[in-house]
């Protein structure tokens, strides 16, 4: 895996989140060109502080490096997992059908 795709991934995750280079970098506690930085190609962030970045991001690092999810928005899939987890198994059978449906119209 290239860095270009860890680079692009964090853009394209921060602004659909709607957040800043200096918000995300201020959310991780470091300076305010903590992100720029990364982004550019001046820096690479360890990988602890990469987990970190990933999880301030509301993702899992599955999502995050997930390349077929590359072009959907990995933050909304990460919702719905989060949101299906307490249902029971009816909801999850009417949440399949519907799924399934979607997905025939496509």
């Amino acid at each position: 895996m290239e860095m270009d795709f860890i680079r692009n991934r964090i853009t394209e995750l921060r602004v659909k989140k709607g957040i800043s280079e200096y918000q995300l970098s201020y959310d991780l506690g470091h300076s305010k060109n903590y992100i720029h930085n990364i982004v550019t190609g001046y820096s690479q962030p360890s990988v602890k502080e990469l987990l970190y970045l990933i999880d301030t991001l509301g993702i899992t690092p599955r999502l995050f490096f997930d390349e077929e999810t590359e072009y959907r928005n990995p933050i909304l899939v990460q919702e719905i997992i989060d949101g299906i987890k307490s249902m029971n198994d009816q909801d999850l059978e009417a949440v399949l059908l519907m799924v399934r449906r979607l997905n025939e119209k496509n």
